[in-house]
């Protein structure tokens, strides 16, 4: 029986509530916002520990920068005064005509009026000074302070020429806030970041404007960033255009700002800010930017140019004032207006400094030219005491030899005879090399490695190895005369033909180069001649191996075989390797080291190591005097006559022609008593040029020495050497009375006995070339 159920009879339940629907994505945002802060806060103690490591230690990898000689100032300083002017304008002088500052002067007829600047130099702080300079002809005839007071000597600060750069090629010189002109930074504040002194980093009210100003014109003609973020992106960050580098830039601002305060801020923006490039070179900072465009230092820029600089920061290349200059007055005159609107200036400055012209300095000048051969040479020489980071990230002060006054009359030089010689075939494609030295010191003043001043590629002064033809031949002749008891300059050789069988079977028979020979004939005639005929006779009676072992003691060892064309100058030297020989020669027989160097001081100022000059007597100062003697008469009566076409008949000048095998070399080296010069000229292929050494090189010397007028070379004898009268045909001693008698020195001991008769007729009495001129003349009779 089945039992039912009534409703009482149930079992009552309880009713379960209804679940909401789950809401997961709300746990994962949550999730996510924890972690983003999480990630927010990680990022932003990174960039925080970025920020302070950066900023704190060593904010930039500084060039080393290299100056040229300072010009010191005393009275007889062989100086004329449109040198002076030249070298103040490189120096960015400003010329006026009342001096009230530093880095003015006033030219009044013989008499300049200037303003020093100071500068710290190895031995210590030149200090800013007046000074007034009296020039008479070619010398400074009288300094003294502006004030009257006496003054012995005064230093001009040195030229920068250059510098040596990181891979990045960045370059700026470090400014502080005392050194910045007036003006310069309420303009910059005015121009590019009025709130600067109110936000922490990020500015929401220029955020705002630049919105609504770039919103109501329809384009992007405004920027939000602050100077804080300016500086954070050029010095942490990249160029790139994206949300991600714009967030990490304001969130490194507000960073900088928490740890830094406002003025150090802007002087780390005043050295960081993009404003220029110089071929690689980026030019970074007001302190460089004021220097390159125009040659001043950043301290003493006028209102106009404070302007000009400040409105390029919006944008270096569109604004450039030399590629662009109406856009750049344009830009210029906008900022001007804007700081009256502000009343950072009256309205009376603004229209004053808007009259102004640009002012900006030629490129090419001496101001901002770079010297690529002399560098090359500097680094070389630096880099056996420095690593490559020293010299590009450290901020070395290198005070050189170079003379921006004679490197610009050795550019000259180079540049006017080569324009010259342009109606000869070939010539365009003939290269030339030119190095410039102070005989006494051994100091590089000038160097060429390339007919263009500017190339910064192969470095022929250094590098160019070429047969040096008859450069050789005072090592033959000096080998000679350090033997006074078998040879004197007036001792009688053999200029003949003849021929020798060398070693591997060859037949080596020399030749003169106008294919004659010229009978017996003095010694030094063979060298004041350039005779290979007589010169190669005599090498090898003395021996070839004698004569390699003088050119070792002159300076150069090089690795030459001891064959018999070496004594005519088939060996190969470079430019510099020449005028370390001849520097020996030119300075008594002391053997000064070339260098380009004088000292190197770190970025504080602090002195690291000088660069004493060495000095080395190699050579009996005798022996050497009268090398000298047939090197001067080289000059007057031999290959290099021409020379006193442009050079006055009173300086007396030393020095060798050479030319290589079918004219390929051109050389000439020479010397008065300050000065020595060496000039090559050849293609870099070795073919063939129109020139020998006298028609090309020796021309470029003789324009050089013309404008440099060196010092007339010392012909004061040493103690161990006399003079005495010879004749001029025998060799015989002689005395004054004799016609055409020939004063000549000698090693004491070595001189002639005097008194032989006259005994020839008075025709053949005269010098060679009247000889010559009477015997011809007897002929046609």
């Amino acid at each position: 029986m089945t039992r039912s159920r009534t409703p009482s009879s149930r079992t009552p339940r309880s009713r379960k509530p209804v679940p909401r629907p789950a809401r997961p994505w709300l746990g994962w945002l949550l999730k996510l916002g924890a972690a983003g802060l999480v990630l927010l806060a990680g990022l932003a103690i990174y960039l925080d520990a970025v920020v302070q490591e950066k900023f704190s230690g060593k904010r930039w990898t500084v060039p080393a920068k290299v100056y040229a000689r300072p010009l010191e100032l005393f009275s007889g300083l062989k100086l004329t005064r449109e040198d002076f002017i030249t070298e103040l304008q490189a120096l960015g002088y400003r010329r006026t005509q009342k001096v009230q500052g530093p880095g003015e002067l006033a030219v009044n007829g013989n008499q300049v009026e200037l303003h020093t600047r100071g500068f710290q130099f190895y031995e210590g702080a030149e200090p800013a000074q007046q000074l007034r300079v009296r020039f008479s002809g070619n010398q400074v005839a009288g300094l003294a302070l502006a004030n009257g007071g006496a003054l012995a000597v005064a230093r001009l600060e040195p030229l920068l020429v250059g510098g040596l750069y990181p891979a990045h090629n960045e370059d700026r010189i470090l400014i502080q806030l005392d050194q910045v002109p007036p003006y310069l930074l309420e303009t910059l504040i005015a121009v590019e970041d009025r709130e600067f002194y109110h936000h922490l980093g990020v500015s929401p009210k220029s955020i705002a404007r630049a919105m609504w100003v770039n919103t109501t014109s329809g384009a992007l003609v405004q920027g939000g960033s602050t100077l804080t973020q300016q500086l954070v992106k050029n010095f942490f960050l990249s160029n790139e255009r994206s949300l991600t580098r714009k967030g990490t830039e304001a969130l490194m601002a507000v960073l900088l700002e928490l740890h830094y305060d406002k003025q150090q801020i802007l002087e780390a923006y005043l050295n960081e800010v993009f404003l220029g490039q110089d071929g690689q070179r980026a030019i970074h900072g007001f302190g460089l930017a004021g220097q390159y465009f125009f040659g001043q230092p950043l301290a003493e820029l006028s209102l106009p140019q404070v302007a000009l600089l400040v409105g390029m920061v919006k944008g270096p290349s569109y604004y450039n004032p030399r590629r662009y200059p109406e856009r750049a007055l344009e830009r210029r005159n906008l900022v001007l207006d804007l700081l009256a609107e502000q009343g950072v200036v009256s309205a009376e400055e603004v229209a004053r400094a808007k009259k102004a012209p640009l002012g900006v300095s030629n490129r090419g000048s001496l101001a901002n030219t770079s010297y690529p051969a002399f560098l090359d040479m500097v680094k070389r020489q630096l880099r056996q005491d420095y690593q490559d980071e020293d010299l590009t990230e450290e901020g070395l002060r290198i005070f050189t030899s170079l003379d921006p006054i004679l490197q610009l009359k050795a550019e000259t030089a180079m540049a006017e005879t080569l324009k010259r010689l342009g109606g000869r075939k070939g010539i365009d494609e003939v290269e030339t090399a030119m190095v410039v030295t102070n005989p006494q010191t051994g100091e590089v003043q000038a160097l060429l490695g390339s007919r263009q001043p500017r190339f910064a590629g192969f470095n022929r002064a250094l590098d160019a190895q070429r047969p040096i033809g008859s450069l050789i031949k005072p090592a033959v002749y000096l080998t000679a005369l350090e033997k006074p008891s078998q040879y004197t300059l007036t001792s009688l050789i053999q200029d003949e033909p003849f021929s020798i069988k060398t070693a591997d079977g060859q037949v080596w028979q020399p030749k003169n180069y106008d294919h004659q020979a010229h009978g017996t004939i003095f010694l030094y005639q063979g060298l004041a001649q350039s005779y290979n005929l007589s010169t190669a006779k005599l090498g090898l009676e003395l021996g070839v191996p004698s004569v390699l072992k003088t050119v070792a003691r002159l300076g150069v060892e090089p690795d030459w075989p001891a064959y018999p064309s070496m004594l005519l100058g088939a060996g190969a030297l470079s430019p510099v390797q020449v005028a370390t020989m001849y520097q020996t020669l030119a300075n008594g027989g002391f053997s000064t080291p070339l260098r380009g160097i004088r000292s190197v001081l770190n970025a504080a100022g602090e002195p690291l190591k000088g660069y004493p000059y060495e000095v080395q007597q190699r050579f009996d100062p005798g022996a050497i005097h009268l090398v000298q003697e047939a090197m001067r008469r080289v000059m007057r009566e031999g290959t290099a006559r021409s020379v006193y076409n442009q050079l006055p008949a009173a300086l007396n000048v030393a020095g060798k022609t050479g030319t290589s095998n079918d004219s390929r070399d051109s050389w000439f080296a020479g010397f008065g008593q300050d000065l020595l010069a060496v000039v090559w000229m050849g293609r870099d292929d070795n073919g063939k040029t129109p020139l020998t050494g006298a028609t090309g090189a020796l021309q470029v010397w003789a324009s050089f020495m013309r404008t440099a007028a060196p010092t007339s070379l010392d012909a004061t004898p040493p103690d161990n050497v006399t003079r005495a009268w010879v004749d001029p045909y025998s060799g015989q001693g002689s005395d004054a009375s004799c016609p055409g008698a020939l004063q000549m020195p000698y090693i004491r001991g070595s001189e002639p006995p005097a008194g032989a008769p006259c005994g020839l007729p008075q025709e053949l009495q005269a010098p060679a070339e009247q000889v010559m001129d009477w015997v011809r003349g007897w002929l046609q009779q």
